[in-house]
């Protein structure tokens, strides 16, 4: 094969991944780096996949060109670079020279010019030249020896020779230009023809062949195209000459330049460290950092593990892991423990493994723990008998890396683990809770540079993986003593960091004491009754079927309802409903487009009810019966203490807390949980109101508290200050709008998102919000106090001093600079309520210990328990007494309790 010059669009892919990638993607130091990461992954897969003999990457100079001399509109309608990538370009310039890759600007010409003069000179020095891009105008430059390739279309990439630019265009790539010409270019501000866009540019191509072609036979036209055509024709012709790419630029830099080289992977290693790229950041590590001395040893017989249990004695605490056959700790099988007390130490304990995989290679003298025969290894109840009173005896102190797992894990097989110390992953989550993931090999590379074995290479991937009994016990080893060894190292580095950053009392009073209360909740599950859920099945199935022949006629015609693209021509092109937003793919179809059409056409009414009817179905009327477990009978939902930056817990596998609360239907998926038992009812106890009474602590607005203090309807009584009548006066409408901006005030909303929220002008927005500030003055003033503190300190805190770090406060973006004040005021409140119920989850876990009662779910503000029937009221108010107790606040707290039948019939 001949040589290869891939030549990179860079300023495409660094626009392209800035808006590809969600723009809250930053470092702990609040750099933006969502254009880099994106820009950085499409060069590793090139060079991954493709291994280009010689690459280049090659960007826009900054400053005018000569197509702004011949036109001087050329890109003028072109939006400023937003800041956040202006900033990040220098960074991308830094990757590129770590990859060791040439780097090219040259003023007065694009980027596009500069690839199409290398490309045509590496076909010259008989190489063949791929222009990596997803602009459309690089498609002219294809020829014998070059191709466009565009790595973001499809799953491997889109390549363009001859053929498929003449499937695209309809003409060959020396016509591109003719096609580009008449259709002209919005983007770069390009006239072209007036009413000509692509449909059109390209019969007219198909037909005429070229720009000269089309105007030898104008007169076969008629009316306004003819017309269009004639007005523009010297318009035309200029659009051509500002489309075509110059391939003839004086350059220095020559193809032998371009030769591909090592990475400099020392320097690769210090800018991804920086911009805590942690993935890519495994293959750059230079090699002494992943290379040191370790003693990890199996443990085979009965002697060994004594030696091993009483040198974890000595130590006073050791990380602790699991190895097991599923990532479901209700349904994993435990396959062997690893424990490490010294860093660089481990010893891995086979308990489960299939006879096959129990063939080792790992040398074992005789004097490796003072002399042991050689055996197959240990039974699973012999080990747990031993380990029994080491992992039971709470002065022993663990550590471990989403210790919760292994907890559940270990009493399921009979040990009651006791005296957690610390979880690293917890940890991780607390210091830095912005961070996308809390994983061991993230957190391990981050904090300790070092990479760790990926599980892929232990059990393999897709449908060549194995489970962990299958694994031989060698490579097991290695794995998991590296993962016990680690997670000790960590919890060495998160005790000082916890201090520093003022997060030891949060981490030990309410995040360390709650993972055992979430691992008995797992464990516990709730109970479904499977005949209300067969009802509603047979029930929604009707209803979809009722609303797609509804569907079906108010289009007009069959589609696929699920089609975004099928619903993009029924509801723009066949029915002529005005597009609300563009997106990659043609025009949004999204809930909030479907919203607004619905207030032009009945259609998208249909398609939103069929939507939210369908998701209810898949997600829970038909998905929740399959999730019973055949041991307990229940369903088990797994509680993520290191998801939600806010510090509120998550639901998943399956998530309980998105089941809506306020439609007949959610209502009635609500009734299919119920108790577990003969003679015990559900409880449910409820926080009221408890955001806004956190705003009145946190702002001591005099008014707001008042409103509280009397026990009055708050959204009432804002009401009636807000429009100046007595509260008896408040119409419907009225509480509805003061409940808005109440709320809305905690998110940061805006005067445009209450006017869609409440579906007023944002002029009445506006005014009722400023109204609603006279009213409540200290709100006001605690709003502005904590955004000036934010922007001073890079954080906000709750009352429990937790800390969300809150980026681009200070960008100039005003949409992104909005978002990022919306979070700083609304963690805060969010974030403190999250720390409250979750005090309260500790304190009712140990005050329910004998009485039947136990907490089941936590649903946002509200927990749902079960209790045996007679001490039901009983355990309903030692409920409500320690959750409007939890915390003391200037403003008191209030609990809605209730006990049922079913989780619907309590409300």
């Amino acid at each position: 094969m001949a040589d290869r010059l891939f030549l990179i669009d860079g300023s495409a892919f660094a626009y392209r991944s800035f808006f590809a990638i969600r723009n809250s993607l930053t470092n702990t130091h609040g750099q933006p780096t969502n254009a880099v990461y994106g820009f950085t992954r499409v060069l590793m897969k090139i060079l991954r996949e493709h291994n280009p003999s010689h690459i280049a990457v090659v960007f826009d100079a900054p400053g005018k060109t000569f197509r702004h001399d011949l036109y001087a509109e050329y890109k003028a309608t072109r939006q400023r670079m937003p800041e956040e990538l202006v900033c990040q370009l220098p960074l991308i310039d830094a990757v590129v020279d770590a990859f060791n890759i040439p780097l090219v600007r040259v003023s007065g010409v694009e980027a596009d010019d500069v690839i199409g003069t290398l490309a045509k000179r590496a076909v010259a020095d008989g190489m063949e030249a791929v222009v990596v891009t997803g602009d459309k105008d690089a498609l002219q430059l294809v020829q014998k020896g070059i191709t466009v390739f565009d790595p973001n279309k499809g799953d491997n990439g889109l390549w363009y020779g001859t053929e498929e630019v003449r499937e695209r265009f309809g003409v060959p790539p020396e016509h591109v230009i003719d096609f580009l010409a008449v259709m002209g270019d919005a983007s770069d501000n390009v006239p072209g023809v007036k009413g000509i866009g692509e449909k059109t540019a390209r019969v007219l191509m198909e037909k005429y062949g070229s720009l000269e072609g089309l105007y030898e036979h104008l007169d076969e036209l008629k009316g306004k195209q003819r017309e269009n055509l004639e007005a523009d024709r010297e318009t035309a012709f200029f659009s051509r000459k500002l489309v075509t790419i110059d391939t003839d630029v004086p350059l220095e830099v020559c193809t032998d330049h371009c030769v591909r080289r090592e990475f400099d992977r020392v320097k690769a290693a210090a800018i991804f460290t920086e911009l805590e790229f942690q993935t890519l950041l495994q293959d750059f590590l230079p090699e002494p950092q992943t290379v040191e001395e370790t003693d990890y040893r199996l443990v085979l017989t009965m002697k060994e593990l004594e030696a091993v249990i009483k040198e974890m004695k000595a130590a006073g605490r050791f990380a602790l892991d699991t190895e097991t056959t599923s990532v479901d700790p209700m349904r994993a099988t435990l396959v062997g423990i690893s424990l490490s007390s010294r860093p660089g130490t481990g010893y891995y304990i086979p308990v489960g493994h299939a006879p096959e995989a129990m063939v080792h290679e790992i040398e074992r003298p005789d004097d490796l723990f003072g002399g042991g025969e050689a055996v197959r290894g240990l039974g699973l109840e012999a080990v747990l008998d031993k380990l029994r009173p080491l992992l039971e005896d709470p002065k022993f102190g663990k550590v471990g890396q989403n210790i919760k797992y292994d907890l559940i894990v270990l009493e399921r097989a009979g040990v009651k683990v006791a005296g957690i110390q610390l979880d690293t992953m917890v940890a991780s989550y607390l210091t830095d809770p912005s961070r996308l993931r809390h994983n061991l090999d993230e957190i391990c590379l981050h904090y300790l540079k070092r990479k760790t074995i990926p599980i892929s290479e232990v059990i393999g991937k897709g449908s060549k993986s194995v489970t962990f009994d299958q694994v031989p016990i060698d490579r097991a080893c290695a794995y998991a003593c590296e993962d016990a060894d680690v997670t000790g190292r960590l919890a060495e580095v998160f005790e000082p960091l916890l201090r520093e950053k003022g997060l030891e009392p949060l981490f030990r009073e309410v995040e360390l004491p709650l993972i055992g209360v979430l691992a008995r909740m797992e464990m516990i599950g709730v109970a479904i009754d499977a005949e209300v859920f067969e009802s509603l099945q047979g029930e929604l199935a009707q209803r979809i079927k009722a609303l797609e022949a509804e569907i079906y006629e108010r289009a007009g015609e069959r589609f696929q309802i699920n089609s975004p693209k099928q619903l993009q021509e029924i509801l723009f092109n066949k029915l002529g409903l005005k597009p609300v937003r563009k997106t990659k793919t043609g025009f949004s179809t999204d809930v909030d487009v479907l919203e607004e059409l619905a207030l032009e056409h009945p259609l998208p009414q249909s398609i939103l009810e069929y939507r939210g009817l369908d998701k209810l179905r898949s997600t829970y009327v038909e998905a929740l019966p399959k999730l019973v477990h055949p041991e307990t009978g229940r369903i088990h939902t797994s509680f993520n203490q290191a998801v939600a930056a806010t510090g509120r817990l998550s639901s998943s596998d399956p998530n309980l807390q998105n089941i809506p609360i306020r439609t007949d239907i959610g209502r009635r998926i609500r009734a299919g949980f119920v108790p577990g038992g003969k003679d015990c009812k559900l409880i449910s106890a409820d926080y009221s109101q408890i955001e806004l009474r956190i705003m009145a602590h946190l702002s001591g607005d005099r008014h707001l508290r008042e409103a509280f203090e009397q026990d009055s309807d708050v959204h009432r009584a804002t009401a009636a200050r807000v429009f100046g009548v007595r509260p008896e006066e408040v119409t419907p409408d009225m509480r509805r709008q003061a409940k808005g901006v109440n709320f809305g005030v905690i998110y940061g909303m805006s005067a445009f998102g209450l006017a869609k929220e409440l579906k007023i002008s944002r002029a009445d927005a506006a005014r009722f919000i400023e109204e609603y500030f006279k009213q409540y003055p200290g709100v006001n003033e605690w709003l502005n106090d904590t955004l000036r503190r934010a922007k001073d300190d890079g954080y906000v805190t709750t009352l429990l001093k937790r800390r969300r770090y809150v980026a681009d406060l200070n960008s100039r973006d005003m949409n992104v600079r909005r978002g990022a004040e919306r979070i700083a005021v609304n963690t805060p409140v969010q974030g403190s309520a999250a720390d409250i119920i979750k005090l309260a989850m500790i304190r009712l876990d140990k005050a329910l210990e004998g009485t039947g009662a136990r907490l089941l779910l936590q649903v946002h503000d509200e927990l749902l328990l079960e209790g045996p029937a007679d001490t039901a009221e009983r355990a309903a108010e030692t409920t409500r007494q320690i959750m409007e107790n939890a915390i003391k606040l200037d403003v008191r707290l209030k609990v809605d309790v209730g006990v049922g039948d079913n989780w619907a019939a309590i409300h």
